[in-house]
């Protein structure tokens, strides 16, 4: 291989390095005087722009089941191949893996794909002063590590059609949403809160004999004597499918301490929406919002209503609506 050559073979490898700042340029290659098809991947334009650019999301269906979202794009004219991503952010004590299936994921030209990532145990320092006022984010509550959320980056394996030896990439991921931010401080919230109580929802529901309202109950089931601190339940919210019973209404400033007595909040729910999609469409309406405050942390605790519970509340929102 001539030094030309292989000076063109180090472009196409730095190619696929993603988002890559500085440009470059390289005649139509050739490797022993033969034109090498993917001469493309080394052009000024692919260096310049970065063949891949990376963003962090989160569907709504997968907020309680602490999956985010690697979504990438590629920005080249011809199909790319990912065989491994991973996102490393100061907010989490482990990389974010996309568990790669066999034979990687394509990429065709300009159309995102979305590659799910289970979070691993967050980092959690210690919590910041809770900002206040209608121009809070997400990131206000997610304590002292909130500033490094945007040194996410993503780690890519690529392959060319051509079959070229997959190479490493690297990428800043944009965070437009504050996607991390939010699921640390969810997370580092809930830590705190099960090492005072287990917080969960009964699995059955009390249907009024009108069929308008029904009773969901709040389990608090404090750890053992010696645990640590105590927890406040501020308030309750409504969900986008679950409304407060006028004549039932929910408590505020529930205290549960460590060592305490197991007890049951009842809340009586009617349905917060009765359009024809508000079941077919639901995606966030069974999980209970506790504004909850504990260990000097303070923000939303979502209580997954879990499977056998989340049909009796469809079934019950769907006859309720149906009784208007």
């Amino acid at each position: 291989m001539t030094r030309g050559a292989a000076s063109c073979w180090g472009l196409r490898v730095a190619a696929a390095t993603v988002l890559l700042g500085t440009a470059a340029s390289c005649s139509a290659g050739t490797v022993g005087g033969t034109a090498s098809p993917a001469t493309a991947t080394a052009s000024a334009t692919s260096i310049s722009t970065g063949p891949v650019t990376a963003e962090i999301s989160q569907f709504r269906d997968n907020y309680s089941k602490q999956i985010i979202e690697i979504q990438l794009t590629n920005t080249t004219g011809h199909a790319l191949t990912v065989l491994g991503a991973e996102l490393t952010s100061p907010l989490f004590a482990a990389p974010i893996t996309w568990p790669a299936r066999t034979g990687g994921i394509e990429l065709p030209p300009g159309q995102p794909k979305s590659l799910p990532a289970p979070l691993p145990a967050p980092n959690c320092g210690s919590p910041a002063a809770p900002e206040t006022g209608p121009g809070a984010g997400p990131e206000a509550a997610a304590g002292a590590t909130s500033g490094a959320a945007g040194d996410a980056r993503v780690s890519l394996r690529l392959a060319t059609p051509e079959g070229a030896v997959p190479v490493p990439a690297m990428a800043p991921a944009a965070d437009r949403f504050g996607v991390l931010a939010r699921n640390n401080s969810e997370l580092c919230l809930a830590r705190e809160a099960s090492a005072v109580a287990t917080i969960a929802l009964a699995q059955d529901l009390e249907v009024a004999a009108d069929g308008r309202t029904a009773v969901v109950r709040l389990l608090l089931q404090p750890r053992a004597a010696g645990g640590a601190g105590e927890l406040v339940i501020d308030r309750i919210e409504e969900t986008t499918l679950l409304a407060e019973a006028g004549q039932a209404p929910w408590p505020r400033s529930v205290t549960v301490r460590a060592g305490g007595a197991p007890a049951e909040v009842r809340l009586g729910i009617r349905p917060s929406r009765c359009d024809p999609h508000a079941v077919a469409e639901d995606k966030v309406g069974t999980l209970l919002p506790l504004q909850v405050r504990v260990a000097g942390r303070e923000g939303i605790l979502k209580i997954d209503a879990g499977n056998q519970l989340r049909g009796r509340i469809y079934d019950f929102v769907t006859k309720a609506c149906g009784r208007q």
